[in-house]
This record gives structure tokens, sequence and C-alpha cells, in this order.
């Protein structure tokens, strides 16, 4: 199989590059500081396995996963053992190693990599309601549990590094995400991607400047492409 690495960390990049030199079945023939620079590579190039970090700069393993088209199979390798549930809502990842990773986690991941198979690898969303649009909760893991979050409660979306905090009626919770992947659990016709880092609840804006939304005490800002989209948007509730 033909693989390549993608991690930030230099010493587990140098571990993992050593660890697939010595395998028998692996053709190593890339390794990728950062995600950016993998799906340069990978828009034309093809392998069949991706070693792939999950928490880098600017650029989640996920992040990296739904921005491939038909995505190969991926070994996860990761310092965080709290993401492993979020992990195996993709189709193509086909283990989970947390570093530092041992010669033999590797062969049994290796194993896992070669037997794998699965007739429809082209869809890596990860699980969805069937019916996104009408969709009244969904289901945030925090610290390995799963908690119910009614859509009609969330007030707003905000990104924050790797993370994205997300504010209800009553709580706030911080969840490893982006606001893309929240977005697609949110029903549309209720929520608006104001700002890159910024989602809302158009039923909870108290009111509108020219350049932010308050929401409670929250000032949120709105982008200059953005605003025409969400006047027209106020103008049908």
């Amino acid at each position: 199989m033909t693989c390549i690495i993608i991690d930030d960390e230099t010493s587990s990049c140098a571990i993992l590059s050593h660890l697939c030199n010595e395998a028998k079945d692996l053709d190593l023939i890339g390794e990728f500081p950062s995600a950016m620079k993998a799906i340069k590579f990978l828009n034309n190039n093809t392998v069949d396995l991706i070693f792939l970090d999950i928490h880098m700069p600017e650029f989640s393993g996920f992040d990296l996963i739904e921005t491939l088209k038909n995505p190969p199979k991926v070994v996860l390798t990761t310092s965080d053992d709290s993401l492993a549930l979020d992990a195996f809502g993709y189709e193509c990842i086909v283990d989970y190693m947390v570093k530092p990773i041992t010669p033999s986690r590797f062969n049994k991941a290796i194993h896992k990599a070669s037997s794998f198979t699965c007739s429809d690898l082209q869809s890596t969303q990860k699980l969805q309601p069937l019916n996104k649009t009408t969709a009244t909760e969904f289901y945030v893991n925090i610290d390995r549990t799963l908690i119910k979050i009614h859509t009609d409660s969330v007030k707003s979306i905000m990104a924050k590094g790797d993370y994205i905090v997300i504010k209800t009626d009553d709580k706030e919770y911080q969840v490893h995400s982006t606001p893309k992947k929240i977005g697609s659990k949110l029903p549309p016709e209720h929520f608006l991607q104001v700002h890159r880092s910024y989602i809302v609840n158009l039923s909870k804006i108290v009111d509108i400047q020219d350049n932010s939304i308050l929401i409670d005490q929250s000032v949120i800002p709105i982008s200059r492409s953005k605003r025409p989209e969400l006047l027209r948007r106020l103008d049908l509730l």
C-alpha cells in the first residue's frame, strides 16, 4: 500500500516514517507537516493510506478528510484519546492510534488497513439525521459523554481555534469541531453563518447595527459579504 504521513510534530513524524519504512507492505511516498501541503499533493496524486494527525494548526485532520472528494483509508495518529467516537463517524477511518505509537500497535493498524474493505469510501461525512432541514436536535461529545442539544435552544456558535463554543439558552459547550461541521447539523432555515467564526440562530437576534448583531449580551460581528443575506433572511421572519 502506498502511504503518506501528515503530522506537524517532527518527532512523531520521524517515528512513523521509520515504522513505515520497516513495514514490508507499505510504500511511504510523502511526509507533510501540515494539512494544506498534503492537500496540494493529494489533488494530483493518489495513495492507499494516510497516517493523519488530528490536531494541527489552521486545518485539523477532520477538516482534511472532509476536504477530500474521494479520501483513501485513514489511520488517525493523535495524543488525544477523547475523539475516537467522532473519528469513527467517518467511513474512511480504519484505526485510531494514540501517541506514543509502539511497533506492535502500528502493526495492528496496518493489519486493519490491509484487511479493511468498504463498498463505498466516497461518503465521508459524519452520520447525520436523515432529514437535516427538520432536525430538532443533535449530539456533542463532551468528556466521552454524548449530550443532546435541541437546535431551538442554540443561540450562537463561535469558532475558537480547533474548537467551537456552542452557546445555548442555559449552557455553553466547547467541542472539537468547526463551524462547517456543526452547520451541517442545523436547520438552514433558522441558522446563518454571519462571519467566518460565527453562526447565529436568527430567532435569537435582539438588535442589528452596521457591523454587528446583539444576542443577549453578546455582540457578534457580521462580515460585509453576509450582511445582504442576513437582511434578506430577516425579511422572511
